[in-house]
């Protein structure tokens, strides 16, 4: 089933209260959000969270494959670079994350792909899109309230990429603003924030090759009836600060006017409770199927320091498949 915002909200705080195990799958823009019962799911809908035993557990892609990709031209991308940067040295905003999509030719299915995938969050609704995140949105366990940030990405093959990313000031300056936007964001329903661990890397492995991304851990206390509010509690934080900016209302005005098309279910979030501890992650690492077209979306976060060309690599760089 669809559902309005007030309605999901309503429904979410109800299964909640319950303590229904439920998926929920929120789009960006907030106007299609999908909640099904665990133990009434549609067929065609699949997923696979970390601490749940996955339904395949495939190691390796046997045979060839292809998979090829066809971004924007630069020509195109630079405009609404450009307009980002103005806004951003006018004040409107100090982080933008500006996405695009790359249309891509394989010859797997989203089926396929989605089996071999090694992610940390995989979601697949039938032949209509593919979500292989590795970034967490929130978590809700035991009381406490976790989210997990991921800015910064470099080539693992660049010489001393770690140092680089972990020096470089662009990458510093976009970090902190997303850690600072979080907190904010988790003092608003929940007590005794603390960033637990900050920019630590992660290695990503890809179809091309390996990639280091940087992430922080911030934390807090829920309010002890969390479960009767699930709802009101996750929309509170949308849209997700990590794939919109700050701050962050301002910032998803001019994204909507730069970007110009609605991001429909990319970069919403999806997630899963189990009755009494909550996952969700951030529907990045997304392939969309729609007018047997295959598109890829994806983006970087743009600040005053940001150069055109790094930054039109790294839309590029984010376009693959994680299978080894």
């Amino acid at each position: 089933m669809v559902y309005a915002k007030n309605k999901s909200i309503e429904i979410m705080n109800d299964w909640g209260s319950k303590r229904i195990p439920f998926l929920f799958i929120i789009d960006f823009e907030m106007k299609a959000i999908r909640l099904f019962q665990l133990d009434s799911l549609p067929s065609g809908v699949d997923y696979s969270f970390p601490n749940l035993t996955p339904k395949r557990l495939h190691s390796k892609l046997s045979g060839q494959y292809y998979f090829r990709k066809y971004p924007v031209p630069l020509s195109q991308y630079q405009p609404a670079f450009l307009e980002v940067k103005r806004q951003i040295l006018s004040g409107n905003s100090f982080l933008l994350n500006l996405t695009f999509p790359t249309r891509i030719e394989t010859d797997l299915t989203l089926q396929k792909i989605y089996e071999f995938s090694h992610a940390k969050y995989k979601l697949l609704i039938d032949d209509e899109f593919l979500v292989f995140s590795p970034e967490t949105f929130v978590t809700f366990t035991n009381g406490v309230i976790s989210s997990y940030p991921m800015k910064g990405t470099i080539k693992a093959t660049c010489p001393h990429a770690s140092q680089k990313l972990l020096n470089n000031p662009k990458e510093i300056a976009e970090h902190n603003t997303i850690v600072d936007l979080i907190r904010n964001d988790l003092s608003m329903i929940a007590k005794d924030i603390k960033v637990k661990r900050f920019r630590y890397i992660d290695k990503v492995s890809t179809n091309e090759e390996d990639i280091l991304q940087v992430s922080s851990e911030i934390a807090g206390n829920l309010p002890k009836d969390y479960h009767k509010k699930l709802g009101d509690l996750i929309f509170t934080l949308l849209p997700a600060g990590s794939v919109t900016g700050a701050p962050k209302m301002k910032t998803i005005n001019i994204i909507r006017s730069v970007e110009q098309t609605e991001r429909g279910y990319y970069t919403g979030v999806f997630g899963y409770f189990d009755g009494i501890n909550l996952d969700s992650a951030v529907m990045i690492r997304f392939i969309e199927h729609h007018e047997n077209i295959l598109r890829f979306r994806s983006g970087g976060g743009i600040t005053c320091n940001s150069l055109l060309e790094s930054e039109y690599q790294e839309l590029i760089d984010k376009v693959y498949v994680p299978l080894i």
